[in-house]
């Protein structure tokens, strides 16, 4: 009753609540219109393709940092993972795009099951430094077993016919298969957030002592909160070896995974549409400016400065907080 009583005193006012309803659906509505009608408008598809595998990829990295209070510096092992699994059943076993994904799916799952149960016993920044060692050893693997093709990855990825009949080696039936995948994981993502489950994350993320002396088993919630992170992530990283149709080490190094944090930070973290406008941020600049010779590392590092200085609540964030003074 006074975890309750707790609860509704921390809620926003509904008239509060409403607004900031009101102004998220408009903008998920015009974003969904945008994604709809950008090939209509000129926008290269596969480059929208690829940046809506990265924004899902931080929506399921924000489950985790922004709704359970865990920062894993070692997210991008799920990534590629996902990205060399569904890429070799695809060109080896030519399976077909929605089992490649599954696959993908699954062993990002598998693989976080695994990192989950061995780090999820510490906290802070144990916690980051464990996944990080994990995802290094994930990386030095690829590196050296023959079905990824080393430093040359696995290229000339077939995407395949979907369910034997679509053949994605169309452009538009491609972007349309990737937008229905991408807005299906948000929405999971979304529904997960404000289930009872993820209201317990939250709980777990504002005082964990209390919500173990309430009677929840942290630990198990934890997992499974991890496990459903990378299993979408392994789906982000499947979808995107699909895309590209290669899968390479750069899916799977640190920086990749540091490029993630800097995503969910920039757009907001623990807000639903933050990671998306974050991705969206980073990988345009990226494209743009490494077409004109730009060092994207610095911009990478810039941005990353600017956002602990300037504006700690991300983009996403601010607005809210703006909203609600």
């Amino acid at each position: 009753m006074s975890e309750l009583t707790d609860t509704a005193a921390l809620a926003p006012a509904p008239q509060l609540q409403g607004k900031q309803q009101i102004w998220e659906r408009a903008l998920i509505f015009a974003g969904i219109a945008f994604l709809v009608a950008a090939p209509l408008l000129g926008v290269y598809p596969v480059n929208l393709m690829t940046l809506m595998c990265f924004a899902l990829f931080a929506a399921a990295f924000n489950l985790l940092i922004g709704y359970v209070g865990l920062l894993s510096f070692g997210h991008a092992a799920f990534f590629g993972t996902g990205a060399y699994v569904s890429g070799y059943a695809a060109k080896a076993w030519g399976w077909t795009p929605e089992l490649a994904l599954l696959a993908g799916a699954l062993s990002g799952a598998f693989l976080g099951l695994i990192v989950g149960f061995l780090a999820i016993k510490r906290k802070g920044i144990y916690f980051s430094m464990i996944t990080l060692a994990l995802s290094q050893m994930v990386f030095f693997i690829a590196l050296q077993a023959p079905f990824t093709g080393g430093e040359d990855g696995l290229q000339s990825i077939p995407r395949g016919k979907l369910f034997g009949v679509i053949d994605l080696a169309n452009t538009n039936a491609m972007y349309a298969f990737v937008l229905v995948i991408f807005l299906a994981g948000v929405f999971a993502l979304w529904r997960i957030v404000h289930s009872p489950f993820g209201q317990i994350l939250k709980a777990i993320r504002e005082h964990e002592p209390r919500s173990i002396s309430l009677g929840y088993d942290v630990s198990r919630y934890k997992l499974i909160a991890f496990v459903i992170s990378c299993t979408v992530t392994g789906v982000a990283g499947g979808l995107k070896a699909l895309v590209t149709q290669i899968a390479s080490l750069t899916d799977i190094t640190w920086q990749t995974s540091g490029e993630v944090v800097l995503m969910t930070i920039l757009g907001g973290i623990g807000t639903t549409l933050g990671p998306l406008v974050g991705a969206g941020i980073v990988k345009t600049l990226e494209d743009h400016l490494a077409s004109l010779g730009f060092p994207v590392p610095v911009l990478i590092g810039a941005i990353f400065v600017a956002c602990v200085l300037l504006f700690r609540r991300g983009i996403i964030g601010e607005i809210e907080n703006w909203m609600k003074r």
